[in-house]
């Protein structure tokens, strides 16, 4: 069976994240932009875990499913042509955050477990080191390492995926608090890892460059804080809906189609600068100023594009032997708010979006697979050439900076009118 997964979202009980981010609007827009797999998020937290054990059931393959009775209220919400199955995986980001090597270390980790017993080890661990009560994720004083042998005791089963690791402030190789390496990050363990999360500023290309990263499979997720950004990016697969053929297929490659993805400018840490500045600065543009903002001399935020190349062995285009594909999209909405000329939250837009998806389906496939040709008989002027270009990589490009998101657009001003 082939599908998409998000494996790095959010629920409601996380700190700056949506209320609407509870399972049934996940079922919904999981459906809408055409994911089968989702992970939970957040099963560390009591009420959260509660809210799991009261609506989802164990379909017998280590995923859950809602209620039949949910299910069906969701599916009456649907357009025909947009109902699919959606299972959900037991996951959870963990924020570490502790001293080493004369340096504070803030990284970020993705658990997952295979059953509700092994979600309940590793949350019982943790409560007896931190506070799990007050956030989603977490905030724990513990080191990487260690996070990652209380995840593998739990069960054969659990794994652990670094979260968005070149992200500067709170990842595994971010420039502010991470490290030089995976193996320095979880020491004698490293061996457990295999997989990590690139994150929305870098894209495959970019990890390719760093060849301690070969050995790991690089996977993309929407690290979605309102349930709307599911799907933003996410992995492929080919593999029975089960946990394991999952995990197999990121432990071995059996089954992994790659991941679909932003175009990493888009990403708000993807060039260097000083946002209150208002100042966005390439790499080689803050060796020139030393590391400091041209205008008020304060430290730049170097972005991920600057670390990977300070961590980099190969030159740009430069591939390891295994690669796995990719596709760089640009999320439907965008799209549409381009082509009217209005904000992707506009009330224009999401008339046009249930318009297109309900005429062509799931977002995922209108962004990939529909015809162009099909696409310029929707009600919305351009869309075919629109993502005809999208397609191709033929975008312009508005490099994000310092916690500012960036902007892809697909045709110069005044080109539309």
């Amino acid at each position: 069976m082939q599908f998409y997964a998000d494996l790095h979202l959010h629920s409601k009980y996380s700190r700056a994240t949506s209320r609407n981010l509870d399972l049934e609007n996940m079922a919904f827009w999981a459906q809408k932009k055409g994911v089968t797999v989702l992970v939970t998020g957040d099963f560390t937290h009591p009420v959260w875990m509660s809210e799991i054990r009261e609506k989802l059931v164990a379909d017998g393959s280590g995923l859950f499913r809602l209620k039949p009775d949910l299910e069906r209220e969701i599916e009456a919400q649907l357009p025909s042509i947009c109902r699919s199955p959606v299972r959900f995986m037991l996951g959870v980001e963990i924020s570490t955050i502790y001293k080493k090597g004369d340096k504070v270390r803030k990284v970020h980790h993705l658990l997952f477990a295979p059953n509700l017993e092994a979600a309940e080890k590793i949350r019982m661990r943790l409560g007896r080191i931190g506070n799990i009560k007050s956030d989603g994720r977490p905030i724990l004083g513990l080191d990487s390492r260690n996070l990652l042998e209380i995840t593998l005791e739990s069960h054969p089963d659990s794994f652990l995926i670094p979260a968005h690791i070149w992200t500067p402030w709170f990842s595994a190789l971010g420039s502010k608090s991470g490290f030089d390496s995976i193996d320095e990050c979880y020491g004698d363990l490293a061996h457990h890892i295999f997989a990590v999360e690139t994150g929305l500023s870098s894209d495959p290309e970019m990890n390719w460059r760093v060849s301690s990263l070969d050995r790991f499979r690089l996977v993309s997720n929407s690290d979605a804080h309102s349930p709307q950004k599911i799907g933003r990016e996410a992995c492929m697969f080919s593999t029975g809906l089960d946990y394991g053929s999952i995990k197999r297929a990121l432990e071995t490659g059996e089954g992994y189609g790659g991941t679909v993805e932003f175009f990493p400018e888009e990403g708000k840490y993807h060039a260097d600068g000083h946002r209150s500045c208002g100042v966005r600065l390439t790499p080689e543009e803050s060796l020139k100023h030393e590391g400091r903002c041209p205008h008020c001399q304060g430290a730049l935020t170097l972005g991920v594009l600057h670390r990977v190349q300070k961590l980099a062995d190969r030159a740009m285009g430069e591939k390891p032997i295994r690669t796995d594909p990719f596709k760089s999209l640009i999320p439907l909405t965008e799209v549409l708010g381009e082509l009217c000329d209005v904000g992707p939250s506009s009330k224009t837009v999401a008339k046009h979006y249930e318009n297109v998806t309900s005429l062509y389906g799931p977002e995922l496939k209108i962004l990939s697979d529909i015809s162009v040709d099909d696409l310029e008989r929707s009600t919305v002027p351009f869309l075919g050439e629109a993502l005809h270009r999208m397609r191709q990589g033929n975008v312009i490009r508005h490099a994000g900076y310092d916690g500012e998101f960036g902007e892809i657009r697909l045709f110069e001003k005044g080109e539309l009118k």
